[in-house]
């Protein structure tokens, strides 16, 4: 089944949970991100977050420490926690001391912004890091100069019906011979994202490319609320209003929001500002597979969602002998 397409000018390719590429820092330091795009109010997640150190794995011994310690891909260590920080290298050293390893930790002097992570990543094989505790997957060697189709493979599971099996970035036709494992894309969101890591550097998360934003509601009582308020049936089919300035956008979802408090009403309420994020997942919603095309940064990202719901979805680069025929996401893990 054929969910898109996308372009990779850059050849290197990021797979991960759509839901999290406002964390995304491109070529800026991580310690920019505003923890409100991560979804975190909790002010002593914050302080842990703002205050994170990135450290690098060296020593002779460095490749074996690594992979024996076994926390993150490769010899980096990102996002470590402020209140992990001072004990890590006294517990590294203790680990390596056990272990028999001639290596340490050391702090870097400044965060390593994303992009470069998708660098240092591709260029080691590492497969993948973290982005803020959220493993994503990186993976080079993709043509620069055509689009490249996006398909699915559907199976039936019996009592969990019809369902997505695989996504699999279609680079050649050849058949598969071998696979390489990347890694696991943690998805919280229930979305994954195919994506070209320079264009990722532009992506606008929440803030709205045009302005103005969509107000949606739905559950028990949306058809009451929608009474109560004047909404309109969506696209998609659920209650709401959309194309408005943000000021009437605010006004009327709050106006939604406090009549269910209020009342004890059943709903779901979204605020959509029309970012990027919202453009693809509108076309998401609205279509028969699932999944959206956008065009952001001077390449086409596809989203897609997983059908299975949130997991660490097993990752793997397709090859016919040496030749990239494929990078393929396994989404049956909850059935395996």
């Amino acid at each position: 089944m054929r969910l898109g397409q996308i372009t990779c000018p850059s050849g290197h390719l990021v797979v991960a949970d759509g839901g999290y590429l406002g964390a995304w820092s491109g070529d800026r330091s991580p310690a920019e991100i505003d923890p409100v795009l991560l979804e975190i109010d909790d002010p002593r997640l914050v302080k842990e977050i703002v205050g994170a150190v990135d450290f690098t794995i060296a020593g002779p011994d460095a490749e074996a420490a690594a992979a024996a310690y076994d926390r993150q891909a490769g010899v980096s260590l990102y996002d470590i926690p402020m209140s992990h920080v001072p004990d890590l290298p006294r517990q590294f050293a203790e680990f390596c001391h056990d272990e028999g390893f001639d290596a340490r930790v050391e702090p870097q002097p400044e965060r390593v912004p994303h992009r470069e992570r998708v660098r240092r990543s591709n260029a080691r094989g590492d497969g993948g890091f973290i982005i803020f505790g959220v493993p994503v997957v990186t993976v080079s060697g993709l043509p620069t100069d055509r689009p490249l189709p996006v398909e699915a493979t559907k199976h039936d599971y019996g009592e969990h019906g019809v369902r997505l099996k695989d996504i699999t970035v279609r680079v050649g036709e050849e058949p598969v011979t071998r696979s390489e494992f990347l890694g696991r894309v943690g998805v919280d969101w229930a979305r994954l994202a195919f994506a070209d890591a320079d264009a990722l550097g532009a992506w606008r998360h929440l803030k709205p490319v045009d302005g103005k934003a969509d107000v949606a509601f739905w559950g028990l009582d949306a058809e009451e609320a929608a009474a109560a308020h004047e909404a309109g049936l969506l696209p998609e089919g659920v209650h709401g209003w959309e194309d408005l300035g943000l000021e009437d956008a605010i006004s009327r979802y709050e106006a939604v929001e406090t009549w269910q408090t209020a009342n004890g009403k059943k709903l779901k309420l979204d605020f959509r500002p029309h970012s990027h994020h919202w453009q693809v997942m509108r076309d998401v919603r609205a279509g028969e597979t699932g999944s959206g095309e956008i065009e952001v940064g001077g390449a086409r990202i596809v989203f897609a969602m997983t059908d299975w719901g949130d997991g660490f979805y097993p990752t793997y680069a397709d090859y016919a002998g040496d030749r990239l025929v494929g990078v393929r996401a396994v989404l049956d893990i909850h059935v395996q």
